[in-house]
């Protein structure tokens, strides 16, 4: 039986939406378009069988989707067989739909029932998921996410079983074995899992960007051997913008970990549909829908290594009739493609998502290159000639109140043209220019300056930032952009449209090299934009080359902070201890007695004048009448000074002090001789 179809890795391009057929005889197609509608058609008569909204189809839209076997369905129908008041249905017609959400959830949808069946919401994931795959046998589905993790789900309890970490990056692809036991995910490298244990198998590299699909080609050649006894398994990956298949071999001993084979194609492959080969001589059957609308089809017997890569032994493409001689075709692009049951006919999806065309297709072995003629203009198809054409002029009524679009609050009544001169009419009579644009605006009367004073006085700060930086008026800009409220900058950047968010960084960068007030107040926008619009920026491609300026300033900033930061601390030190020093210069002396004086010749000489000047004054007062007198004067002063050095002796001063008097000549007497004169 054919194999059933995946999606993109990649849900951004126009080519990458989920879809898949059903896997009983592919009777159903289901795809999950871009405005988040889930759509079955019907593979037989082409017609739209069912069409279901989810509740947050805007914010958490569907990522990828799978059908559930056949075996579980069978299950489905035979536990409702017993309700006698619900509708019965055949087992054809009782399909589960997983549908895999960008928040995290899974939707369980019921086709019988036409709504929603159940949700697998709690302990899941925390972020995208990125596949879904049904287990074979018993009732339990997988998922991976790029929350780095895979969740085992059970679907009686809607709850999680199992959950474990896939990889050290998001898991983007999970695969399931034809017995049930081993599981595929990849990541940075292919890992295979025991799904008993939850241990790795066997690692596998070869895969530069991240793989978008992952299929195993071959049955289990013996199930009574034990696990380590894998020889002869084979499965499939395809990655994201890579032109090749890889072809890996599961073996027993762990030396060789590269792919055995590879099939080239012209472009990424987006479906991929294929038949198992259930033994060594059975040869796999592949169906690889590119990202430039090509089929490519392989047909190979899987038995060992090939250095070459495969190329496709038919392409199948699909064109418009060519209307004329001169009229060149067009190619309509091919969306999916399904083996049917037969393995000689494929089912071929083509035109657009919202209105696809499902078609069945011999093949024939002899045929290299098919090339289809299809006209599809019966399909819904706007054109933009006809969207003018229908176009009508409203009739004004010339009492009726327009508002200007653009312009909130605007109140203005646009007035009727006011009566133009004969020489404007004579112009439009003789067919030439019609009335220049300053005429227009004069018979709107509308007031420039008017306008802008009421633009200004509105209170909505995000309709004034997005006017302000789109029309680039550096008046309403700074109203917005010199508040100081933080709570306003926080609104205001939370409910700006996000194709303002680039403007308005680049308006931040060139403020913040200005004054340095101003760029303070720009630094709190900055971070309140980089806070709340992350995930929006890291979407963008470009993002390193239009922050490239930002992001110079700042590592500049940051180098100069460093140094600043040295010279502050060294200030600091500086401050610290001059003020410390000022406090000590402050602080009164301790009153203490010197232990030890010590006086110069100098001052001693000095002294000694002194002492002669006072003896010279006193002798200038007494009677100079004999000589005799003067010099028992002059003992009487001599005796004096031995009194006093025997005073400082009994003081307790220190001895330094009467040995440099004696050396002076102040005391020549010894105690003896002053006995002798008393």
């Amino acid at each position: 039986m054919a194999a059933g179809g995946g999606g993109s890795c990649d849900p951004l391009a126009p080519a990458g939406v989920p879809c898949a057929f059903s896997p009983d005889g592919q009777a159903y197609f289901a795809l999950a378009s871009s405005d988040g509608h889930l759509r079955v058609w019907e593979t037989a008569n082409n017609r739209l069988h069912q069409e279901y909204v989810p509740s947050a189809h805007l914010s958490g839209t569907c990522t990828c989707l799978a059908w559930a076997p056949a075996r579980l369905q069978a299950k489905e129908s035979h536990q409702r067989k017993k309700r006698k008041s619900e509708v019965i249905g055949t087992s054809d017609q009782v399909d589960l739909l997983a549908l895999g959400t960008a928040v995290g959830s899974i939707l369980l949808y019921s086709t019988v029932k036409g709504e929603l069946h159940s949700k697998l919401i709690s302990g899941g994931h925390e972020n995208r998921v990125n596949c879904i795959q049904w287990h074979p046998e018993n009732d339990c589905i997988y998922s991976c996410s790029d929350d780095k993790y895979i969740v085992e789900w059970s679907i009686q309890t809607c709850k999680v079983k199992c959950k474990w970490k896939g990889d050290n990056s998001s898991v983007s692809s999970l695969c399931i074995s034809p017995d049930g036991k081993m599981l595929l995910s990849a990541g940075r490298t292919i890992k295979l899992w025991a799904l008993e244990t939850k241990e790795v198998y066997r690692h596998f590299t070869g895969h530069s960007t991240p793989v978008s699909s992952l299929r195993f080609t071959t049955i289990r050649p013996n199930e009574s051997q034990p696990f380590d006894g894998i020889t002869g398994l084979y499965f499939l990956s395809g990655a994201v913008h890579d032109r090749l298949l890889n072809v890996w071999q599961v073996r027993s001993e762990n030396k060789e970990r590269s792919a055995v084979m590879s099939f080239t194609v012209t472009d990424e492959p987006v479906y991929i549909d294929l038949t198992l080969s259930e033994n060594k001589e059975e040869p796999v059957k592949l169906a690889v829908v590119c990202r430039d609308g090509q089929v490519h089809l392989f047909e190979h017997i899987l038995n060992g290594h090939c250095k070459k890569p495969l190329t496709s032994n038919c392409t199948i493409q699909i064109a418009t009739p060519g209307k004329g001689k001169k009229s060149t075709p067009k190619p309509i692009p091919i969306l999916a493609a399904g083996f049917c049951l037969d393995k000689t006919s494929l089912l071929l999806v083509y035109g657009n998502w919202f209105q696809p065309t499902i078609e069945r297709v011999a093949l024939n072995a002899k045929d290299t290159h098919i090339c289809l003629e299809r006209d599809i203009s019966n399909c819904w198809a706007p054109t933009v000639e006809t969207a003018i054409t229908k176009v009508r002029t409203p009739v004004m009524n010339s009492e009726a109140k327009v508002l200007v679009p653009g312009i909130p609050g605007h109140h203005a009544p646009i007035k009727p043209p006011l009566s133009q001169p004969k020489e404007v009419e004579n112009k439009r009579k003789l067919g030439s220019n019609e009335a220049s644009i300053e005429e227009r605006l004069e018979a709107m009367d509308l007031d420039r300056k008017g306008r802008k004073d009421d633009l200004l006085q509105t209170t909505s700060f995000p309709v004034l930032l997005t006017q302000g930086l789109e029309s680039n008026d550096l008046e309403m800009l700074n109203k917005v952009l010199q508040t100081r409220n933080i709570n306003l900058i926080k609104k205001t950047v939370l409910r700006m449209p996000l194709h303002a968010v680039i403007p308005l960084l680049q308006e931040l960068t060139k403020r913040l090299q200005g004054h340095p007030n101003s760029a303070v107040l720009m630094v709190q926008w900055l971070k309140c934009v980089l806070t709340i619009h992350a995930s929006y920026l890291s979407t963008l491609p470009d993002l390193v080359h239009q922050l490239g300026t930002l992001y110079q300033l700042m590592e500049s900033r940051v180098k100069s902070f460093q140094k600043l930061s040295h010279l502050h601390g060294k200030l600091i030190l500086l401050i610290t201890q001059v003020t410390a020093s000022e406090k000590m210069k402050k602080m009164p002396s301790p009153q203490q007695k010197a232990k030890l004086v010590y006086e110069e010749e100098s001052s001693e000489e000095e002294s000694d004048d002194e002492i002669a000047e006072k003896d010279s004054d006193d002798d200038w007062d007494e009677d100079e009448e004999k000589d005799s007198e003067k010099e028992e004067g002059v003992d009487e002063d001599n005796g004096e000074e031995d009194e006093d050095a025997e005073d400082v002796e009994e003081n307790g001063e220190d001895r330094d002090v009467s040995s440099d008097k004696e050396l002076n000549g102040d005391s020549d007497l010894d105690p003896e001789n002053e006995s002798e004169e008393e």
